[in-house]
């Protein structure tokens, strides 16, 4: 291994495949939805360079503000809901023998299920005359417009999406909470309860300082994938009633893809790009990490 690491040229060999993908699927396009950004370019007209008029353009678009409260939203609750009930799984789950990997495995299904359908199936359990509405209907109740109330600074409709995110992506959290769970050693727990700790002391002084690193890389996925939501909102509600649900991603296909203003679209994309980096950064600041001997 220690030559294979000293010779140059394998290095280069092993690295070029993924160097190659990096640069023509992700570094470039970003550069050039960067160089489109300060530009005026739509389908009918060449891309021509204005400067900063797109982003002038964001400071006074009324849905873009809805769009980026809407994505803030999705970015606290995510992460704080999926920090909550994805580490309460795992240990749940860790500390059972029996039927651990039916239970697990139902609980992560929906990470793995297309999100365009989910999307359609809830949309279907939420509408005014089906699903849910129905049922209340037949005990002697009326159900609220789950997709369609406008009311509120956070409108019922983005509650309503921010749960059944919570219910298709937790999964991926417990999932990776179990890992660094099933990685902790055995005979910590074993010291700890021979000294008079409880489940719950021993939960609290070990389990939690120990999985303080995943913590760090599942909120920084969690926030990641709730400012880049697009495709259940597109499907739940397509930015409506009157853009009220709409969040950065879904302004952003309606701009580039609707209206074919690209240049537009890709000044989203910028900003959207430095709030994932800017939300990054800062979940790593605050989540600090250090290293442990199990």
């Amino acid at each position: 291994m220690d030559k294979l690491l000293r010779n140059k040229k394998a290095i280069i060999i092993f690295m070029a495949p993924a160097l190659i993908l990096f640069t023509f699927i992700l570094f470039i396009p970003i550069c050039q939805s960067v160089y489109y950004s300060f530009c005026d370019y739509n389908a009918l007209t060449p891309a021509k360079w204005v400067g900063l008029k797109n982003y002038q353009g964001l400071l006074g678009d009324k849905t873009l503000k809805i769009a980026l409260k809407n994505s803030v939203f999705f970015l606290v609750y995510s992460c704080i809901t999926q920090l909550i009930m994805g580490l309460f799984l795992a240990a749940l789950l860790t500390n059972i023998d029996k039927g651990r990997n039916l239970f697990k495995n139902i609980i992560y299904l929906p990470c793995v299920l297309s999100s365009a359908a989910l999307g359609l199936l809830w949309m279907f359990i939420f509408s005014p005359k089906l699903g849910i509405n129905q049922l209340l209907q037949k005990l002697g109740m009326e159900g609220p417009l789950w997709l369609m109330d406008t009311k509120g600074f956070i409108i019922l409709p983005m509650w309503v999406i921010a749960f059944v995110a919570l219910w298709q992506y937790v999964g991926q959290s417990m999932m990776l909470y179990m890992a660094q769970i099933s990685g902790i050693s055995k005979s910590l727990y074993e010291a700890s309860y021979i000294d008079g700790c409880s489940k719950a002391k021993s939960f609290r002084y070990i389990t939690l300082p120990l999985v303080r690193p995943m913590v760090a890389t599942a909120m920084s996925l969690n926030a990641i994938g709730s400012l880049k939501f697009f495709d259940m909102i597109f499907n739940m509600t397509e930015g409506g009633p009157n853009h009220k649900t709409e969040v950065l991603a879904t302004h952003l296909y309606q701009q580039g893809f609707k209206y074919f203003k690209y240049g537009y679209a890709s000044a989203i994309g910028v900003l959207l790009l430095v709030l994932c980096l800017a939300v990054t950064l800062f979940i790593n600041k605050v989540v600090k990490t250090e290293p442990y001997e199990m």
